[in-house]
């Protein structure tokens, strides 16, 4: 049995959709392990050593440098990287956020399905589905750009075959390991205020752009306003 159409979308047939902020936060809480197995990874490549002592070839040079240190002679190789398990958990994170923006794609994310499944007997929490669509959108383009970092040579390939000029090198990576891991952070920070503190920062940004007027969208609180109470409300007040 599938908890989409109900533990997720309050009906899948009204416009604007809405969906429940529970089960959201639940499914948060299950792609967060994504991040901070990036995390993991961007740690192991900046901040141990890339290169690899043999200790077994370790031998004493008999001599001593300036600093009266003594000096050894080993075999040494420089470490080999790997990416392919990150581009695959990279590319099943984009697969996540890109079925979780329509009806028809939702039912297939397990994610949704299982925080769906979990969130089943919680009180639910309906809000409106535009601010997080949008809120998943930057998740995609943050997720595309790690995606990139990790395939620079396949990306660059794309690109130079697409504009037919070397726009990208192929030989080096072109991104500095400091975007990559300033992008990381603030994606968990952003995750993070929503599994535990309910804010949702691409919410914020969709509710300021509407604010500017450079996004419309509809009064969803007008759509709950109960004229019939107020109107009751002030009748006793001047009575």
């Amino acid at each position: 049995m599938s908890y989409v159409n109900t533990a997720w979308f309050r009906d899948t047939h009204e416009a604007p959709l809405f969906i429940n902020e529970t089960a959201v936060r639940i499914r948060a809480g299950l792609m967060m392990f994504i991040p901070i197995f990036m995390a993991f990874t961007l740690f192991d490549v900046l901040y141990t050593p890339a290169w690899l002592v043999d200790v077994a070839t370790l031998e004493d040079a008999y001599k001593v440098n300036e600093a009266s240190q003594v000096i050894h002679t080993a075999e040494v190789v420089m470490r080999a990287y790997d990416y392919t398990w990150q581009s695959g958990v990279l590319v099943y994170a984009l697969f996540e956020l890109l079925a979780g923006m329509s009806v028809k794609t939702a039912r297939f994310s397990p994610s949704i399905q299982l925080a769906s499944w979990l969130a089943r007997y919680q009180p639910a929490v309906w809000k409106p589905m535009a601010p997080k669509r949008f809120a998943w959108s930057l998740g995609l383009v943050l997720a595309s750009f790690c995606w990139v970092f990790f395939n620079p040579d396949t990306f660059a390939g794309w690109m130079n075959a697409l504009f037919m000029s070397e726009v990208l090198p192929t030989t080096y990576n072109y991104i500095p390991y400091e975007v990559p891991v300033t992008l990381l952070y603030l994606c968990l920070a952003m995750m993070w205020l929503e599994v535990v503190l309910g804010f949702c920062v691409g919410c914020k940004i969709h509710s300021l752009l509407v604010w500017l007027k450079w996004i419309e969208e509809p009064c969803y609180a007008c759509n709950n306003i109960d004229w019939d109470a107020i109107r009751a409300k002030n009748a006793s007040k001047t009575s």
